[in-house]
């Protein structure tokens, strides 16, 4: 199989939620056509993204949506049980905790860690927080497959190798800043401030106009 890009797997991810939505609706079958329009691509960009992974539809007849969306959430590894852990109890670690969605899809917070005295102990969700000096230990002991980074800034890159050196092979950062970790293991960054400044951008006026006006 070619290299998959990321671009294809974020609408793979789209696909799958715009059928369960069909499904719900009570939908059986979906073309192509409808599928693209539900995600704002073309046609074209949904055959060709479902085609690198087999062929899943009839010419003229469209996709089963129940076959699809079990295809698809194969292709996701969605079909299995993910184990992670998350380093860092502070505001972005206990609403991961606190959210009930992750189950669903197939990843189960099992582990929690922080440095701060005043938050070992606590329970969030259903994970009791732990003294990140026992991560090493605990990854031993249960094999942790997703490490998530939700720690400020300084300590991210340190939390990261401890996270690589215990064995996790991919990992979920937080944290506004870049991590260096081998490419052995698949990174992803969830930067919530970067977000905001490119919002920020499109809604501020073109610097080139402003820059012409001033030369004028």
């Amino acid at each position: 199989m070619p290299r998959i890009s990321e671009s294809t797997v974020r609408r793979l991810s789209h696909y799958y939620r715009a059928l369960a939505e069909v499904e719900a609706e009570g939908g059986d079958v979906i073309s192509s056509q409808r599928l693209a329009e539900r995600e704002g691509t073309t046609p074209a960009q949904v055959r060709k993204d479902l085609s690198h992974f087999g062929s899943f539809g009839r010419r003229g007849l469209g996709y089963n949506v129940a076959h699809l969306r079990r295809e698809i959430r194969r292709i996701l590894g969605l079909d299995r049980r993910w184990r992670v852990a998350v380093v860092g109890a502070g505001h972005i670690g206990a609403a991961l905790l606190g959210y009930r969605g992750f189950s669903a899809q197939g990843f189960d917070v099992v582990a929690v860690f922080d440095n701060d005295p005043q938050r070992i102990g606590q329970v969030l969700g259903a994970v009791q927080v732990r003294d990140v000096a026992e991560l090493r230990a605990a990854a031993a002991a249960e094999a942790f497959d997703i490490g998530v980074v939700a720690t400020p800034p300084p300590t991210a890159q340190a939390v990261a190798d401890l996270l690589v050196s215990v064995g996790v092979s991919a990992i979920l950062n937080f944290a506004p800043r870049k991590l260096f970790i081998p490419a052995r293991v698949a990174l992803r960054n969830v930067d919530l401030t970067m977000a905001l400044e490119n919002l920020s951008f499109a809604l501020t006026p073109a610097r080139g106009s402003r820059r012409r006006r001033a030369q004028d």
